[in-house]
């Protein structure tokens, strides 16, 4: 699969973000001309600035939802792929900034749909969430044609971020190639490595409380998410770009990439596992009634990834803490960047050398 990303332009919208480092790092490694669109550097430290992806490509600074703005990005670097990954990510925000997170997830979308296929972008690949779907809280993971929906205002937008993007695709798009935009959805489960460190997300929560000497807190000890490291729905969202790029017939619609059942653990267990692996720490649960309502129970069935494009999970969850924990560890603990760009080059080479090299995954090595 590498060969395919040389020399193409792919503009990465959130490219600032956690996700979206990760996929910058993999995609310019390759060999990728990339452009990001991102509206600020969302944390502080960040991915972004302490490996210094800026020198990895062209960075335009502004809104999604200014669309002139976009437009001008669009007609300035003619990308043939783009990822779309730049939203309002937080549940518990989305309840005190209700306006923002629909004008971001929805009117957003639509401004980059819109330059995209203006432009006559080859592939978009909208990156949603397992929170998309209305919420069951059933045993059994959803499924791509399950109903789309969303109690809190985050989970809700999304859902109409997808019904958004399918109804452009069926509208204004083609899935035929040469004739217009192919376009996919892509929606992953609680993503976690090294390198993050977003608001009211478990992973990065108890890297702070660790490294400062507190206690964990936990919010929602018995909520279960599908945990899984980041650099596994990233080798989906890419190879679904490569197979739209080539068969945008086939490979149009919406896609789970989720982890397989036995990394699908309550918050607690994850704290747990987490904290034992660093060697120290511990968990005061913060149960509060009156918080925001948020789902118990999340799971994602990815049949139709394994099927068709033979993608899969493959890091166990042990694995999945030892390489996130390697990576905050090493970023603790020296002030070199260079190291930090080598660890995460490495984890990347790693990745698909174990995963994805020859003989394994045999879609993937096709050109």
């Amino acid at each position: 699969m590498k060969d395919f990303w040389q020399g193409k332009k792919v503009l990465l919208t959130g490219h600032t973000g956690f996700k979206g480092s990760w996929l910058l790092s993999c995609l310019s490694s390759w060999g990728a001309e990339v452009a990001g669109y991102s509206v600020d550097v969302p944390t502080e430290p960040s991915m972004y600035r302490l490996l210094r992806l800026e020198n990895q490509c062209r960075s335009f600074m502004g809104d999604i939802c200014d669309r002139e703005r976009l437009i001008a990005v669009f007609e300035d670097f003619s990308p043939e792929i783009v990822f779309h990954l730049a939203a309002q990510t937080l549940v518990r925000r989305s309840y005190t900034a209700p306006y923002e997170t629909y004008r971001t997830n929805v009117l957003g979308t639509l401004n980059v749909l819109d330059a995209a296929c203006k432009n006559r972008v080859r592939v978009f690949v909208n990156v949603t969430t397992d929170k998309c779907y209305e919420n069951k809280e059933w045993e059994w993971g959803y499924r791509e044609n399950d109903p789309l929906g969303g109690d809190d205002p985050y989970s809700a937008s999304k859902g109409c971020s997808e019904i958004l993007t399918a109804s452009w695709r069926k509208s204004f798009a083609s899935d035929k190639k040469e004739q217009g935009t192919a376009i996919a959805t892509a929606r992953a489960g609680n993503v976690i490595g090294g390198g993050d460190w977003g608001e009211d997300r478990l992973v990065p929560d108890c890297i702070r409380a660790l490294t400062a000497g507190k206690p964990i807190e936990l919010r929602n000890p018995r909520s279960i998410r599908p945990w899984q490291f980041v650099l596994e729905p990233l080798w989906g969202y890419m190879f679904l770009a490569r197979c739209l790029y080539h068969e945008p017939e086939k490979y149009s619609g919406a896609w789970n990439f989720g982890p397989s059942i036995s990394e699908i653990i309550t918050t607690e267990e994850l704290a747990q596992r987490v904290m034992s692996a660093w060697g120290k720490g511990e968990i005061i649960r913060r149960i509060n009634p009156n918080n925001p309502s948020e789902s118990n129970v999340l799971r994602l069935d990815s049949s139709k990834a394994a099927f068709y494009l033979n993608w899969r999970q493959h890091l166990t969850l042990r694995k999945t803490i030892e390489r996130t924990l390697d990576w905050y560890r090493l970023c603790y603990s020296s002030s070199n960047a260079a190291e930090l760009i080598a660890l995460t080059s490495r984890q990347i080479e790693d990745y698909f050398q174990e995963n994805y090299s020859k003989g394994k995954g045999s879609n993937f090595n096709a050109e």
